[in-house]
């Protein structure tokens, strides 16, 4: 894509209902509504990170943003289907950001159970993840974060593909990692999982910048509540994960920022 394509206001992008499965426009939808919900929660960076999700049913696949298009411009037709190797598998004006493909088609590759890929350079994490002591055990919500948390160190923006074993070495199973001096990272079996997991994510830096700030000592909480931590997650979401919290979000989406869907 040329850099005045680049440039160019978003254009109405014809609708892909009908034209896909049912259930790649429905991962479409699910993926369109969590660029919306970066947006309002202010997680964006303007257009310069990513989130992903498989297609179902077509091994290789996944959708990831239009580079170039604001969070809150992101419809689920405009979303660009790409294989592992970034090359754009169906018809599409857009592009993506090669920074955003390699780190995405290295988890995608590597983690059979993560659906979807969400990374953000979100205020609060890149904060923590320039803090030695990473994130600290200081909130309900750092505690679920730390029962699956991994750590990989900065290595530049991410355009080289020898990074890729050793991001996927570092992250190993966990839910959660932190790019230290960069951001934060979830996977998830669903968009609604990781959307969530990037939610306590975020709230738990958030709540350790704003402690940290405070200028008193801080009550860090005992390793021996840690140990049960996984399991009274699942019980406090009746054991659906993000897909309790997730129906309530795309509701609010309809009422403020229904675009999404087109």
């Amino acid at each position: 894509m040329s850099s005045q394509s680049l440039l160019a206001t978003p254009q109405p992008t014809t609708s892909l209902r009908g034209l896909v499965s049912d259930a790649e426009w429905a991962a479409r939808v699910e993926l369109a509504a969590a660029y919306r919900l970066y947006a309002h929660f202010g997680w964006d960076d303007l257009v310069f990170t990513h989130i992903s999700c498989r297609v179902p049913g077509e091994a290789g696949h996944f959708l990831i943003n239009p580079y170039g298009y604001l969070f809150d411009e992101i419809t689920a037709s405009s979303l660009v289907k790409v294989d592992y190797q970034g090359r754009k598998v169906a018809e599409t004006p857009h592009d993506v950001n090669p920074a955003g493909f390699t780190i995405h088609s290295a988890v995608h590759a590597a983690r059979p159970d993560a659906h979807c890929v969400m990374h953000a350079h979100s205020i609060n994490g890149c904060a923590v993840s320039t803090q030695t002591g990473g994130l600290l055990p200081l909130s309900q919500q750092s505690l679920f974060v730390l029962a699956s948390l991994a750590y990989h160190d900065y290595e530049g923006v991410a355009l080289n593909d020898e990074e890729k074993p050793r991001l996927v070495e570092h992250f190993g199973d966990r839910i959660f990692l932190m790019l230290r001096n960069h951001g934060l990272l979830t996977v998830g079996a669903s968009v609604a999982d990781a959307f969530l997991a990037m939610y306590v994510f975020e709230a738990a830096c958030m709540i350790q910048v704003r402690a940290l700030s405070g200028g008193v000592p801080v009550a860090p909480i005992g390793g021996d509540v840690l140990a049960g931590i996984a399991a009274q997650a699942k019980q406090v979401t009746h054991g659906l994960g993000g897909a309790l919290a997730w129906p309530g979000l795309l509701r609010r989406l309809d009422r403020i920022d229904p675009g999404f869907r087109l």
